[in-house]
């Protein structure tokens, strides 16, 4: 093992999680997924926790609001869909790679300067079409482009270096560190690396909810009410027309929301009550029946809930199960 993982700080959350989501087949359970979730009441106190909601976790792109209030913070005047950009897991639809190649040429920047991954549109009828009219991999098509021209047009107004802007090291990953953990609460716990190659600043369930908590709540004004009220504008943009970021801060008015890869997803309601929890096998295929039950214990009560937390399994191309939530 490992000295990181030796390290009772940082080590993964406990093997015998509590199920989370259930696999019925046929009436048969045939798989189980086991997670950790937390919910927080109004005033901030811990109102449910399943499974470990102290341990670190990698939040993956539930992470992303927090660095878009760092790139504020660093002097960029972003507002409006650009700023919901710069938060996105984006669906790489076409109004979404058009802003990220007008904002790159807005700050005097190419695509060849991004350093996140080639990739085709993160959702699968757009890669479809995508595909079909001769698109192929590309940087700016990557669902983290607006996040990473974001940075690059920070580190140009700031004259901070432009190829090395992903370094933990860096001005603005150092002040991103900052964020993430005034938001938070807590320190950060280990530092990895995304799957777009930024830094990835590893907390706690806990924290993740109050840092969500916390930018519903701040002072008008400031980068991190910024971020939310962009995001709860203009969900599209963070997320895409077919995705469920998008219709819960859409339907549910003043919800902020933001799922990460591995099955982890955050929620922040206008009042303060908020939830996170993470799949431990970070199956996708989990995280909407289990969204949608911690809706339901918070209270929320709208159709966009039951929308997102039907999940039917097929068997000879017609519905013979689902995916259902087991708490």
């Amino acid at each position: 093992m490992s000295a990181a993982l030796a390290d009772p700080a940082i080590s993964p959350v406990p093997s015998v999680a509590p199920v989370l989501a259930e696999v019925v087949r046929s009436g048969f359970v045939e798989g189980r997924h086991r997670g950790s979730l937390v919910l927080l009441a109004a005033d901030g106190s811990v109102d449910l926790a399943l499974g470990d909601v102290t341990a670190p976790v990698f939040p993956r792109s539930s992470n992303k609001p927090m660095q878009a209030a760092g790139v504020l913070r660093a002097g960029l005047e972003l507002s409006g869909e650009r700023l919901a950009l710069a938060a996105a897991s984006h669906s790489g639809e076409i109004f979404h790679r058009d802003l990220v190649q007008k904002m790159l040429t807005e700050y005097g920047l190419t695509a060849d300067q991004l350093q996140c991954p080639e990739d085709l549109p993160l959702d699968a009828v757009e890669a479809e079409t995508y595909l079909a009219s001769g698109g192929v991999r590309d940087r700016v098509t990557m669902n983290c482009s607006g996040k990473h021209t974001a940075m690059l047009a920070v580190c140009a107004l700031r004259g901070w270096p432009l190829d090395s802007y992903l370094d933990p090291g860096h001005p603005l990953q150092q002040l991103i560190h900052t964020v993430v953990e005034e938001a938070a609460g807590e320190p950060v716990a280990a530092v990895g690396t995304d799957g777009c190659g930024a830094p990835l600043m590893a907390i706690t369930l806990t924290g993740l909810a109050r840092a969500f908590r916390s930018f519903v709540l701040a002072e008008e004004g400031s980068a991190e009410r910024r971020v939310a009220d962009a995001m709860r504008a203009h969900p599209e943009y963070v997320a895409g027309t077919r995705r469920p970021d998008t219709w819960l801060m859409r339907e549910v008015p003043g919800t902020l929301s933001k799922m990460g890869a591995e099955a982890v997803q955050a929620i922040a309601l206008p009042d303060g009550r908020a939830l996170a929890f993470k799949i431990d096998d970070g199956a996708g295929r989990a995280l909407g029946p289990v969204l949608a039950r911690g809706l339901a214990l918070l209270g929320v009560e709208a159709p966009v809930v039951g929308r997102i937390g039907r999940s039917p399994l097929l068997g000879g191309g017609r519905e013979v199960g689902e995916i259902r939530a087991a708490f």
